[in-house]
């Protein structure tokens, strides 16, 4: 196996075009090297792009968020800008292992990853997250929904790199949150985990959501028939009934099999309630 240490984005996508198929990213290695150790995978090239610098930010680009590809977990658990425009992501990127891989663990991974469990993905579904994709052919954007492909499989192409994610912060009387269950709080795969971000009018009436999962066999998605049960709702004594979109989160875990969906349809519309109660609460002056 060759080893290719670079330094640039130009460096990179120039060794992604000569090895094409035959080549893997390595950023944090969390994925890359069990994967290499269990025999799952044999590239011919390991392309280290760790040490470039320019994928490594986190800053407010025209009212949006831009973050590289290769922040680590643990700088959006603690960066103040992702807490305050994104909580939900910082929420998320806090309970994701030990922080041994927070610390080494990045973004761009959890990406490109596309692991049905990954924690950070329904975070980044609801701020509508968009990709930059770079390649010696030029750059495209697309949509963190349209680039998780399948469990495990993305839009990328070979000679592609993921260069940064761009976030949509959070509103006006908006709140959002990420929770997960798991075998254990922290340091395991989320058996399921949702994100929520919700907006409400002053009239107290729920004017946007946006509710992503993970867990199961499939891989991260929105769930835009349980957004449009509580679009429209309005708060009563500051409180929200979330029992129809519970049943329609519910109702989207049907199709799958085994005994770990049947727990996931059970305690899906009770972590929805939680959340949403978490995030009215988080939203000044609902229900006065």
């Amino acid at each position: 196996m060759r080893f290719c240490r670079v330094r640039s984005v130009a460096e990179a996508v120039d060794e992604l075009s000569r090895w094409g198929t035959e080549g893997r990213i390595l950023a944090g290695g969390t994925d890359v090297m069990p994967q290499h150790l269990r025999g799952e995978q044999s590239p011919a090239a390991l392309i280290d792009i760790s040490g470039i610098d320019g994928l490594q930010g986190i800053s407010e680009v025209g009212g949006a968020t831009s973050v590289g590809a290769l922040v680590t977990l643990r700088r959006l658990a603690t960066a103040s800008l992702v807490q305050l425009r994104h909580p939900a992501l910082a929420q998320a990127a806090a309970v994701v292992g030990a922080w041994q891989t927070q610390t080494v663990a990045t973004v761009g991974g959890n990406v490109c990853t596309a692991a049905p469990w990954a924690d950070t993905l329904p975070a980044l579904l609801v701020a509508d997250a968009q990709l930059t994709l770079v390649s010696k052919s030029g750059r495209r954007r697309m949509s963190l929904g349209e680039f998780l492909a399948g469990p495990g499989a993305t839009a990328l192409r070979p000679t592609e790199l993921l260069r940064a994610i761009e976030l949509e912060p959070l509103g006006e009387r908006s709140a959002e949150g990420y929770i997960k269950v798991g075998r254990r709080s922290a340091m395991d795969l989320a058996v399921v985990g949702v994100a929520l971000r919700l907006s409400v009018t002053p009239s107290s009436v729920v004017s946007d959501v946006r509710i992503a999962v993970c867990g199961g066999t499939r891989p991260p998605h929105r769930v835009p028939s349980a957004e449009a049960a509580l679009v429209g709702t309005q708060l009563v004594d500051g409180r929200l009934d979330c029992t129809e979109a519970g049943a329609e989160l519910a109702s989207a875990a049907a199709p799958e099999r085994a005994k770990a969906a049947e727990y996931r349809r059970r305690v899906l519309p009770g972590l929805l309630s939680r959340l949403a109660e978490r995030c009215v609460a988080g939203i000044s002056g609902v229900g006065s």
